[in-house]
């Protein structure tokens, strides 16, 4: 089970191979993604289950869901088994009840350009991933609506990260972990090992910069 009160949390979401998750797990990341939404980073079940088993214990497998119907969400966690969902989309009572019965951490991916990011309740959820205006595109954005939003769950940021600009985001502002996908990829769905290697170098000098001043 993630721990959600550690200092710091780097994650690598959008890993399609096997080989691309031992290399983040190689880099220090906290977390991988595995997107079993539809997406260029698609997996099959197949695929997410044997990427999961393969790192299971050494890393917090994550998986990523884009408006998925509920019964799908519930029966992968169950083949699954993995430590954490990512919730894009809605995300009912009746799927927060279920998954209250499932050994997973939840994770709410919020658009900051939308309703939702103001007027949802993250008192249900372990933690908020505060993603930009087209979630899933790489496009950067500002961070400025995280001084007004104050969520009372641990907040990851996403959108555009990469190892240019994430010291920077996390110096400014108090997230608690960080989130890059396309910004350490050679191409989508392939991560490049050396963005990889710099991008969980950064943030983590980053927050142990910042929480020691």
């Amino acid at each position: 089970m993630p721990d959600f009160g550690a200092a710091s949390f780097v994650k690598i979401c959008g890993v399609t191979t096997l080989g691309d998750a031992n290399a983040a797990i190689d880099a220090g990341a906290s977390a991988i993604g595995l997107n079993l939404a539809t997406s260029s980073r698609h997996l099959s079940l197949d695929r997410a289950l044997a990427i999961s088993e393969a790192t299971k214990g050494r890393v917090v497998r994550t998986l990523i869901f884009y408006d998925n119907d509920d019964e799908s969400i519930v029966h992968a966690i169950e083949l699954i088994g993995p430590d954490a969902v990512q919730i894009h989309g809605a995300l009912s009572d009746d799927l927060v009840a279920q998954l209250g019965q499932c050994d997973v951490r939840v994770i709410k991916a919020l658009s900051i350009a939308s309703d939702e990011f103001y007027a949802f309740d993250d008192g249900s959820v372990d933690a908020v991933l505060v993603d930009g205006a087209t979630p899933g595109s790489g496009e950067s954005h500002s961070w400025e609506e995280l001084k007004d939003r104050r969520f009372v769950v641990p907040v990851i940021a996403a959108g555009g990260l990469n190892h240019e600009n994430v010291a920077r985001v996390i110096a400014e502002s108090d997230v608690w972990g960080v989130d890059s996908a396309s910004g350490v990829e050679s191409s989508p769905g392939v991560k490049d090992r050396q963005r990889m290697n710099q991008f969980v170098a950064n943030a983590h000098g980053a927050f142990r910069d910042r929480d020691s001043s």
